[in-house]
Order: C-alpha cells, then sequence, then structure tokens
C-alpha cells in the first residue's frame, strides 16, 4: 500500500515538474521572440513605423494611460464583450431548452441554424449598420452573431446526450419533462456548458471588434482601424497586443471556473 502510494506520489510530482517545464519554456520563447524583435527593429533589418517593436509599444501604452485614453477603450471593449458573451449565453441556453421541450421545433429550424452557424459574420456588419445605426447596439449584434448559433447547436446537443436512464427514472417517478429539464438535463449538461462558454468568450471578443472596425467610436477595434488610417501603426499593434491578454484572461477565468466545477464533482 505504501509503495503504491510513493509510486502515485513520485508521479504527482512528474507531472508538476513537466508543467512547470512547459510554462517556463512557453515564457523563454515569448521572452526570445520580443528580444529578436525589438534588436531586429533597432538594428534597422525590419522597420520599426511599419512593424513597431516592444519598447515602442510600452512607451504608447504609457503615454494612452497616462491620459486615461487606453483605460477608456478599453472598458468599452471589454464592456461590450461580457455584455454580448452573457446575452449569447441566456438566448442559447434558453432556446436549446425550448428545443428540448419541443423537439419538433428543433427539426424545423435545424437547417436553417447549421447554414447561418456558417455564414460569415463579418458579411452581416453592414446590414446590421444599415438597420441598427452605427451605435453600441450594433455592435452588440455583431458579437452575439458570430457565436450564438453554434452555441445553441453546442447546448441541444448536450441536452440530447443526457443520460436516457436517470430522465426515465424521473418519469417512472411521476414527473414530467420540465422536471427532466429541470432534475437532470440543465445538471447533466453543465461541463458542456463550461466549455461552449470557453469557445463563446472568444467568439464574442471577435465579434465586437468586426462591430468596432464599421460602427464605433470608441474601443480597441476602433482604435486599430482609426490607427492604420492615419498610419500609427504603434497603436494597431499595441491593440492587437491587448486584445490578446484580454482573450488569454478571459479564457483562463472560465478555464479556472471549469476546473474548480470539475474538481468539486
Amino acid at each position: 500500500m505504501n509503495s503504491v502510494s510513493v509510486t502515485q506520489q513520485q508521479y504527482v510530482k512528474q507531472k508538476k515538474r513537466q508543467i512547470q517545464l512547459l510554462k517556463t519554456i512557453r515564457i523563454l520563447i515569448l521572452i526570445a521572440f520580443l528580444m529578436v524583435w525589438e534588436l531586429a527593429t533597432n538594428l534597422h533589418y525590419i522597420d520599426g513605423f511599419f512593424f513597431s517593436s516592444p519598447s515602442r509599444i510600452l512607451l504608447c501604452i504609457w503615454n494612452m494611460l497616462f491620459d486615461g485614453s487606453l483605460l477608456l477603450h478599453i472598458g468599452v471593449t471589454l464592456y461590450e464583450t461580457l455584455l454580448s458573451f452573457l446575452l449569447i449565453i441566456l438566448f442559447s441556453m434558453g432556446t436549446a431548452m425550448l428545443f428540448w421541450l419541443h423537439p419538433r421545433i428543433y427539426e424545423v429550424f435545424d437547417p436553417f441554424l447549421v447554414v447561418l452557424n456558417s455564414l460569415p459574420k463579418s458579411a452581416l456588419a453592414p446590414l446590421f449598420i444599415v438597420w441598427l445605426g452605427t451605435n453600441v447596439r450594433t455592435i452588440i449584434v455583431a458579437g452575439i452573431s458570430v457565436a450564438v448559433f453554434g452555441s445553441i447547436i453546442s447546448l441541444y446537443s448536450g441536452f440530447a446526450n443526457v443520460d436516457k436512464d436517470k430522465i426515465k427514472l424521473i418519469y417512472t417517478l411521476g414527473g414530467g419533462k420540465k422536471d427532466a429539464l429541470k432534475k437532470v438535463v440543465v445538471p447533466g449538461t453543465i461541463p458542456v456548458l463550461l466549455s461552449t462558454m470557453k469557445v463563446n468568450i472568444g467568439l464574442a471578443l471577435v465579434g465586437v471588434i468586426i462591430g468596432e472596425f464599421l460602427a464605433a467610436r470608441r474601443g480597441l477595434g476602433y482604435l486599430i482601424i482609426y490607427g492604420s488610417q492615419v498610419f500609427k501603426l504603434d497603436w494597431v499593434i499595441m491593440s492587437i497586443v491587448i486584445l490578446c491578454i484580454i482573450a488569454i484572461g478571459l479564457y483562463s477565468l472560465l478555464n479556472f471556473a471549469e476546473k474548480k466545477y470539475l474538481k468539486g464533482l
């Protein structure tokens, strides 16, 4: 018994070392990339005007933090992304529940969902501007449109794959379909919901940026478009870097929540 315990401890330590080594390698690769980028710019192997450099990006961040404009743009994009994400989850969850309660409705709408999910959402953005104008509503709708159809399909598939024996047990005990949905289907689909949320947060950010490209006067998407128009490419690359950081941060939060939930099972 002790030998098994020692073996398990060694295995856990080995896995932790592997994870730590992997993280270290990733950080070293990132540092090496930044150093090569900075050096190549300083030695004029690449044009700093077009490709910027880590030092120029940091200086740009500092200047825009000092005048408060950067926090405004980041705050606007975060607000629009989180609101779009929340609406995606609420609408897709409600629709998936409706489809599970009434499968005939899903059979009718299934091909439309597949087509809409496959449609490039950037093609819809100009229509949103015509229909809704150049305002926050257009950006929110653009953010929702990118992920909502795929989210509905994923959640409904999760509902459909819930253990049938548990549902039969609810019926056997005198419960109805709504009871099965509440007691078995929704709780049993939480892992699928968390997995879908991890995908949706990135898609919502993409949709919001598409909307900001066309209909915003504030936000990181607007900063990218405006910076490219006036040839302030430091702004463009800085905004892209910040978007990467935001995407990693939001994904990491949801990934942490998923691990906590699965650990508690």
